[in-house]
């Protein structure tokens, strides 16, 4: 989390000059490392916020005027905003204040949820429509719904699982969890999916594992929504788990958008795998388990057992998938 307060000035004519921007966090929009919450990839989540997939990416940094109220300032230089993120990290002070050359543009309101404000100004508000500026007519940038299950919430669910994974992984017990191998249920395999079926003993009590995302957006001072979901998965193989490992494999013979599939860093020699699609969401380990979330079924997570051929999925999303620089 940071405390620390930077000042953009000069932003953009949608912010006076003479009027400073309290900056109150930041995260980054590349094709590696994105808020998945704004969409299933890269390009997806720019267009959310009006913006070219432009392939170096932006930064986007948040804040509020001296009035209050709320602006996300965009910037084209990655590595500063980055190294502001990293510095928070680690409970370092950073004063982020981009270049004014940087600077795309400035747009009202906030595209995610922040859980604090600025001092000594008026509470966050959006900025009152400008009709004399270029874009004023646009509403307000504002966080996705999450209140009720949908894609937002399911691709927010997998980021938690993938942040506190050994804590999720701690829920399955190998011996109990997935049927056998070789016994028609659990370690099915579809002809094109070239992966394990989904869990077929006990599921995945949800609700006894985290509950949040912690700092799912480059700073622990941005709230995106609740985080995982809280019910446990049903026995046996949902057809929407097939489906979802059918067109993750496709991944591999027909690359997806940028973002669409996205690899970090793990113990080991591990990479975490998270890949999104048409109403399903993936997080994995390249040497163990993967877990899938689906829209048809709110709440609940899925796992897919290891086999012996969801290894070999894994190792070929990862070979294609985008990495952090």
């Amino acid at each position: 989390m940071t405390d620390e307060e930077g000042a953009v000035t000069g932003t953009d004519n949608a912010v006076a000059d003479d009027d400073a921007l309290y900056v109150l966090t930041a995260v980054l929009l590349t094709p590696a490392q994105f808020p998945s919450v704004l969409g299933d990839d890269y390009p997806a989540a720019c267009a959310a916020l009006g913006l070219q997939a432009y392939a170096e990416g932006y930064g986007l940094v948040i804040g509020q005027d001296g009035g209050g109220a709320r602006w996300t300032v965009v910037v084209d230089d990655v590595s500063l905003v980055a190294v502001a993120i990293a510095s928070w990290d680690c409970g370092m002070e950073y004063d982020l204040s981009p270049d004014d050359r940087t600077v795309v543009c400035a747009l009202p309101g906030w595209p995610l949820t922040v859980a604090v404000a600025a001092p000594g100004v008026a509470a966050p508000h959006d900025p009152a429509p400008d009709p004399g500026t270029e874009g004023g007519d646009l509403p307000p940038l504002a966080p996705p719904d999450t209140d009720a299950w949908g894609p937002a919430q399911r691709r927010l669910g997998a980021d938690a699982i993938a942040l506190q994974w050994a804590a999720w992984r701690e829920q399955i017990d190998d011996e109990t969890a997935f049927a056998p191998a070789g016994d028609g249920g659990a370690e099915g395999t579809t002809e094109k999916s070239g992966a394990s079926g989904a869990d077929g003993g006990t599921g995945t009590d949800a609700g006894s594992g985290p509950a949040e995302s912690e700092g799912a957006a480059n700073g622990e001072n941005v709230t995106e929504g609740e985080g995982a979901p809280e019910r446990s998965a049903p026995s046996g193989t949902h057809p929407g788990v097939r489906r979802a490992l059918a067109e993750a494999h496709a991944y591999v013979d027909a690359p997806p958008p940028p973002g669409r599939v996205r690899s970090s860093f793990a113990s080991g020699d591990a990479r975490t795998i998270r890949a999104d699609g048409p109403g399903w969401s993936m997080v994995a380990r390249t040497d163990d388990i993967a877990f899938l979330l689906l829209d048809e079924v709110p709440g609940e997570i899925l796992p897919v057992g290891r086999g012996t051929e969801l290894p070999g999925l894994l190792k070929a999303l990862d070979a294609l998938a985008v990495r952090p620089s």
